[in-house]
């Protein structure tokens, strides 16, 4: 099928590329040209494992082409993904201005029937405003306004695993329209997603509205688990309770599982903060208050600021003197986003607070740059704290502790004796509970995580009784890390 893909930004690029993997031909539209230069040269601006590898791929054989020429974009492709950016308004709310705008171009340009699909993240009734406007278009052209019809599509990925996600997703949620139009373009829909179900059946069809609701609704349930389970880590620490056997515990309960309860320092991203803000004033708009959403926001925001108040509970509101090394900047591993990342209000709180930071992020160093100097125009002068490192030994050089921001696996088993020897106090803040606390502590470190019980007393009182009864040999077994005893 013949496909065009309106805005070459994640959920663009990783749709048209996959859509083009499955055999598809797709034309990829942005008005960047900077961008469209740097894709047909193989180059990808954003980092998402396997996409470079299949853009090259599909440039190779033909199947993709990217540009900025608006009107053969239109006339391209029989359906038209529009998959520009909803960045939130000063309200919170969704802004549709460039929604709005593809519609307009798409309305301008066509001549034949065309399947309009909304793969953005839109509020509901923006299909309404989408058939509105291209409808207009189409009547200031003289032409027949029925000769379209528009699809809510919304994505279900997530970045770092966004191939995986497309390729095999769990669900493929289609709202359609309930006439002639609607039925032909369903038909259409149908025929694209064919490869993606040969194994089942994945597809929901459903209203539009509904689809635009499911999007919503289900990047606000995500979001909720992770606010709730950082607040029972927050009261984890005062009761003395440790939330990694908490998280056991509750997550094999099948009615809830286990994804989405990691404590930490807060969501970030592209999705949650943009989507759970977008709905609450969704429903402020027609009158009705989401207070479950609204505090699901609050407890996000706060928990955001939970390493810094661990931090100053340690060495006292005043860092100046102290270096802190930063392991992790992106909001989450194997993606460069920093849009809404924790580690942004952890870095410019510390520098507020006179300390200095030495940052290391696999991938996500330029990014990083660019998101925190901009957070922090006005303050070249505390700026001056912040230095990026390449190597995270060297960035943990003559550091006062190690910050763990980001749960990338290059940082779950280092070289423990070599940190300690880099640190001038072996000290870390697991902001993402990567480490066992039982082990670091055993490697000489002072350990603060989220939310989890360090009992020094059994720890000396284990090892004490191991070393009195040593004269057992085999017939003791040492305590492992989770406390239960294991054998040899």
């Amino acid at each position: 099928m013949k496909i065009t893909v309106i805005g070459t930004g994640y959920v663009g690029l990783v749709t048209g590329a996959c859509l083009a993997e499955q055999g598809n031909h797709v034309f990829c539209l942005d008005l960047n040209q900077e961008k469209i230069d740097i894709l047909n040269a193989g180059g990808v601006p954003i980092y998402e494992p396997g996409l470079k590898e299949i853009i090259e791929r599909n440039l190779a054989y033909g199947r993709l082409i990217f540009s900025c020429d608006i009107p053969a974009a239109v006339a391209y492709g029989d359906i038209q993904f529009i998959a520009v950016g909803t960045p939130p308004s000063e309200d919170g709310s969704a802004d549709l201005r460039y929604v709005l705008q593809a519609a307009k171009q798409i309305g301008q340009h066509m001549n034949r029937f065309k399947v309009v699909v909304n793969k953005s993240t839109v509020p509901v009734g923006t299909a309404d405003k989408v058939t509105e406007v291209i409808a207009q278009e189409l009547l200031n052209r003289s032409l027949p306004s029925e000769n379209f019809s528009v699809i809510s599509n919304p994505e279900f990925l997530k970045e770092g695993a966004a191939i995986e996600d497309f390729m095999r997703p769990d669900r493929i949620v289609i709202g359609s329209q309930a006439n002639a139009a609607g039925y032909a373009a369903k038909e259409m829909m149908k025929q694209l997603y064919a490869p993606f179900n040969r194994h089942h059946e994945r597809t929901y069809y459903m209203d539009v509205r509904s689809a635009e609701l499911t999007k919503y609704a289900a990047n606000a349930m995500l979001a909720t688990r992770i606010s709730f389970m950082n607040e029972i880590a927050n009261l984890a620490d005062v009761l003395g309770a440790d939330i990694e056997s908490v998280r056991q515990g509750i997550g094999s309960d099948s009615r809830i599982g286990y994804s989405f309860l990691y404590a930490g320092t807060g969501y970030g991203g592209s999705c949650f903060p943009k989507d759970v803000s977008a709905l609450s004033k969704i429903a402020e708009h027609h009158g009705q208050e989401l207070k479950l959403i609204k505090a699901v926001e609050e407890v996000n925001e706060s928990q955001k600021n939970i390493l810094v108040k661990k931090i100053t509970n340690r060495y006292g509101k005043d860092l100046t003197g102290k270096t802190f090394c930063l392991w992790g900047l992106a909001f989450k591993p194997n993606t460069d986003d920093m849009r809404e990342a924790p580690s942004r209000v952890v870095i410019k709180n510390l520098l507020m607070r006179g300390a200095k930071i030495q940052a290391h992020d696999p991938v996500a160093m330029h990014e990083a740059h660019m998101a925190i100097h901009a957070d922090m125009a006005d303050c070249d002068d505390l700026l001056r704290g912040l230095s990026y490192h390449d190597d995270a030994m060297q960035a943990a050089q003559g550091a006062d502790a190690l910050l763990i921001l980001t749960e990338w696996k290059s940082f779950r088993s280092p070289d423990f004796d070599a940190l300690k020897k880099a640190l001038l106090t072996p000290m870390i803040f697991d902001g993402r509970n990567i480490y066992d606390p039982q082990l670091v502590i055993d490697q000489g470190f002072e350990y603060v995580g989220i939310g989890r019980r360090i009992s020094h007393e059994s720890i000396q009182s284990s090892q004490a009784y191991l070393d009195q009864n040593s004269h057992l040999g085999s017939q003791l077994h040492p305590v492992s890390s989770s406390g239960v005893s294991v054998t040899h």
